[in-house]
């Protein structure tokens, strides 16, 4: 046992002895040793832009009824909901990037992507659970409160729209800054995203718009009048992707083992078949099984959706005909896919067509809804290979889209209801296997686009016929906040946390 302990002792001299050495040695001359404003910004921002792969990218898009899953029984695909996500561990640290800033207008800029990565972040919290902790959250490190109480959704609202608001300020007053991988630094180009994001977020506040304390309206409108907001593709949120490890696109097929499970969906296929749009062409490939029988694959007869909502062994029985279409490859074939968004330009339209429809706004309905499609017919043209291999020989071209979008002004409706439902659906039919649960909140709070529901096959089982509207708080939160997240559920539920009870924005 001594002999042990000299070598130990020799061992301890030996390295405090050449300590200095040591540090030298190991060393990175490439490597900074000094965390910077620019290298926390760049990690906030790809953590609101990204989205997950292969098979977790495409679960919202079940719940969406993009696609149908034929692995086995998904829980999205039919209405199964659990436990939500209640973190904000990504922006923790997003007020260290004004004090690491080298001047007061670096700081302006890097306190408006703090304020925007907050309102980002606890607008989808809110939009999953309800009442959420705001006030008090992020506090643990600064006021040692480990244990925050929750914020009526109300007044997470109105932090969030007030935080929007502040972050314009910061913008507006700051200057280009470094570690933007989306927009490269450009403050005016970060004041027209979240500006056309506050008019996402007050849109999903449709049902309150006669409360006076947000006054939805005034704010709508200001921002329309007054403010940058989106004016092309060329401003959307989104991630544009490359042919390089960890930057491919979400679903492209190398390292991918699901490319044989999704499966285009009816409440899509249908839509576009019906329509005469061809977007189908970019979104599925044709029915094998009606290819050998001689159909081209230009033909809007090659393309049959499966209803998401038959029972699963009925789907693998469509699904061994081989009656039904597949991804179309660029989703799985090309390396850079097409950029995935958070919010568009072409989704930015459709808001303020709702918003037009409402009487909010004055502005022409059917304009900004004619806008929208053309939107996005336009970007997913310009992203992918004018090949038939990808359109099927029925491109987007110029040409089309102008036909086609000039005819959707005779066949705009004229009720309100009737209104909302074809701006709603074309919204959902543009935003096909992008901006994540974006159409779910949408029909969440519209009921549009009418979605196929079967209580054969709900998992749902305390309301079969009904799709839940929000996630249950997670598990952790009853473990290690219980009084406060208690008081929430007694407070907006009834004591119950139940997935089939509506938040306060839904009332």
């Amino acid at each position: 046992m001594k002999r042990i302990i000299n070598y130990v002792l020799i061992g301890i001299i030996t390295v405090t002895s050449a300590c200095s050495k040591f540090d030298e040695i190991n060393n990175n001359p490439e490597a900074t040793d000094k965390v910077t404003s620019a290298m926390i910004a760049t990690r906030i921002i790809i953590n609101l832009a990204n989205q997950p792969t292969q098979k977790s990218f495409l679960q919202p898009y079940m719940l969406n009824k993009n696609i149908v899953w034929t692995e086995f029984v998904e829980g999205y695909q039919y209405n199964g909901f659990g436990a939500g996500s209640l973190s904000f561990t990504a922006i923790n640290d997003a007020h260290f990037m004004m004090e690491f800033a080298t001047t007061d207008k670096l700081a302006k800029s890097y306190e408006g992507l703090m304020y925007f990565a907050r309102a980002v972040k606890f607008f989808e919290a809110t939009m999953d659970l309800g009442d959420i902790p705001y006030t008090d959250a992020l506090k643990g490190e600064t006021d040692k409160n480990y244990f925050p109480k929750y914020d009526t959704q109300k007044d997470v609202f109105l932090g969030i729209l007030q935080e929007l608001e502040l972050a314009d300020q910061a913008f507006a007053t700051g200057e280009n800054f470094a570690g933007d991988p989306l927009y490269g630094g450009s403050t005016d180009r970060w004041r027209k995203l979240v500006n056309s994001y506050a008019l996402h977020v007050l849109l999903h506040l449709s049902k309150k718009e006669s409360d006076t304390d947000l006054n939805i309206k005034a704010r709508f409108q200001t921002i329309i009048a007054e403010k940058p907001i989106f004016t092309s593709n060329a401003d959307n949120y989104e991630l544009k992707r490359t042919d390089k490890a960890g930057q491919t696109y979400p679903f492209y097929k190398v390292g991918n083992n699901f490319t044989i499970y999704p499966i285009v969906s009816s409440e899509i296929i249908d839509r576009l078949k019906s329509n005469g749009d061809r977007r189908l062409f970019y979104y599925a490939n044709p029915s094998a099984k009606r290819i050998q029988e001689g159909k081209l694959s230009s033909d809007y007869d090659a393309y049959v959706g499966i209803d998401p909502s038959l029972v699963y062994d009925n789907i693998l029985a469509i699904k061994n005909t081989n009656d039904y279409c597949k991804l179309n490859d660029r989703y799985t074939e090309i390396a850079e896919g097409e950029p995935t968004q958070q919010l568009s330009y072409s989704q930015l339209c459709f808001t303020i067509a709702e918003a037009a429809a409402r009487g909010w706004i004055n502005e022409s309905a059917v304009d900004w809804y004619k806008k929208g499609v053309d939107a996005s017919m336009k970007f997913i043209y310009e992203n992918t290979p004018n090949t038939s291999q990808f359109h099927h020989d029925m491109p987007l071209d110029a040409a089309y889209r102008n036909s086609y979008v000039a005819a959707l002004g005779d066949s705009f409706p004229t009720g309100l209801e009737a209104r909302i439902e074809a701006i709603i659906t074309q919204k959902y039919l543009g935003s096909y296997l992008q901006s994540e649960f974006s159409t779910y909140y949408d029909y969440r709070r519209t009921g549009y686009p009418k979605w196929k529901i079967n209580p054969a096959s709900s998992l749902n089982s305390e309301a079969p016929t009904k799709i839940p509207v929000r996630w249950k708080y997670p598990s952790t939160e009853f473990s290690y906040n219980p009084e406060n997240v208690d008081e929430a559920v007694r407070r907006q539920f009834n004591g119950v946390d139940d997935i089939n009870q509506p938040m306060w924005i839904l009332k």
